[in-house]
C-alpha cells in the first residue's frame, strides 16, 4: 500500500482492520441465500437477517420476505430466524402455525442463550446489560422472563432490586461497547458486591476487535466514517469508541452517498471502518469517493487477525457421501 509523503496532496485514508463482516453475519447472510438456493423463493425472515440495509435489501431482490413477526407467514412456509436470536416463544409460535424453521442465530448469542437458562435453572437474579428493545436482549431475556431484569446503562443500576445479593450474575448482550459494559459492571459491583462474572466473556470477539482497532486508528484521525446502518448496534458503538478514543469528529454513514464533503474540509487523515454486518463493497465504495476528493494514500491499522468460522445450520450442510 501507498503510504503518504508518496501521494501528492498528503491527505490519506486509515483502514481499519478487522472491519466487516464477522462469521455469525457471514453465516447468518449465507443461510438465506443457501435457503434461496434450495426451496427458492419465497424464504421468510423474521426481523432483518443482519442489521443492515444494503444486505436486506439484496436478499428481498432476490426473493426473501422481511417479516416482524412469525404470524405474518403463511401456514406450513419457511421462515429464518435472524442472527440476533429469538425467545423460546417465538419458536412456539412457528410450532402453531407448522412452519419449517431454519435458525440462524450467531453462535455466540446462543452461548448467552443457554447461560442465561443455566442461571435461570440455579434461582440466579439475571442482569442482563443492553439495549431495550434491542432483538437481541429481546430474545436472550425470553430464555428466563422470571429471573432477567434488563440494565441499560450505569445510570439504569440505581432502579434495580435483587432477591438475594449471594445469587446475582450479570449477562451481556453481544454488540455493546466493551468500556461501557465495564463502567455499568463496576456500578453494579458497588450496589452488589458479590456480582458473579459470566462463565466466559459475553461480547462478541468481532465487536471487540473492531473497537480495538478504532482505538489504535482514532487518535491520528481528524475524521473517522463508520460504514453501517443506524439500527446496527455495534455500528453505532464504533463511533463513540472513535470520539472518545481522539477523532474530531466520527459519522455513521450506510452509502459512500450519504457523506457530506463538508465534514471533509481542512482535513488530512480520515479513518475507515465498518461495523460486523456490512459487506466490504460498501467500505470501497466510501475509500472510491474519499480518493477523487484527493485521500490518495492509504495504509491499514491493523491489531488483530480473525480466522473464526462458523459452519451453517444443519438444514442447509451438504449431504455426507455414504
Amino acid at each position: 500500500m501507498s503510504s503518504a509523503e508518496n501521494t501528492p496532496s498528503g491527505k490519506k485514508i486509515l483502514l481499519a482492520e478487522p472491519r466487516g463482516y464477522c462469521a455469525g453475519v457471514d453465516r447468518a447472510v449465507e443461510t438465506v441465500e443457501k435457503a434461496l438456493e434450495k426451496h427458492g423463493a419465497p424464504v421468510y425472515v423474521r426481523k432483518e437477517i443482519v442489521h443492515n440495509r444494503h444486505v436486506v435489501e439484496t436478499l428481498m431482490n432476490r426473493g426473501a420476505i422481511f417479516v416482524d413477526e412469525t404470524d405474518e407467514v403463511p401456514e406450513g412456509a419457511l421462515v429464518v430466524f435472524s442472527a440476533h436470536g429469538v425467545s423460546p416463544a417465538v419458536h412456539d409460535s412457528a410450532a402453531d402455525r407448522n412452519l419449517r424453521t431454519i435458525d440462524a442465530t450467531c453462535p455466540l448469542v446462543t452461548k448467552v442463550h443457554q447461560e442465561a437458562k443455566r442461571f435461570a435453572r440455579d434461582d440466579y437474579d439475571i442482569l442482563l446489560i443492553g439495549h431495550e428493545g434491542h432483538e437481541e436482549v429481546e430474545g436472550t431475556a425470553g430464555e428466563a422472563p422470571d429471573h432477567v431484569q434488563l440494565v441499560d446503562g450505569p445510570d439504569s443500576v440505581d432502579r434495580v432490586t435483587v432477591r438475594d445479593e449471594s445469587k446475582v450474575i450479570w449477562l451481556s448482550q453481544t454488540t455493546l461497547s466493551v468500556d461501557e459494559t465495564m463502567q455499568t459492571v463496576s456500578r453494579l459491583r458497588e450496589k452488589f458486591p458479590l456480582l458473579n462474572d459470566p462463565p466466559s466473556d459475553d461480547i462478541c470477539y468481532a465487536t471487540q476487535n473492531r473497537q480495538v482497532a478504532v482505538k489504535a486508528m482514532a487518535p491520528q484521525c481528524e475524521l473517522v466514517i463508520v460504514v453501517g446502518s443506524q439500527n446496527s448496534s455495534n455500528s453505532v458503538r464504533l463511533v463513540e469508541v472513535a470520539l472518545q478514543a481522539g477523532a474530531n469528529a466520527s459519522y455513521l454513514v450506510d452509502y459512500a452517498r450519504d457523506i457530506d464533503l463538508a465534514w471533509l474540509e481542512g482535513v488530512q487523515t480520515v479513518g475507515i471502518t465498518s461495523g460486523a454486518s456490512v459487506p466490504e463493497v460498501l467500505v470501497r465504495g466510501v475509500m472510491d469517493l474519499l480518493q477523487e476528493h484527493g485521500f490518495d494514500g492509504v495504509e491499514s491499522v491493523t491489531t488483530a487477525q480473525e480466522t473464526l468460522t462458523f459452519a451453517l445450520p444443519r438444514e442447509l450442510r451438504p449431504a455426507r457421501a455414504k
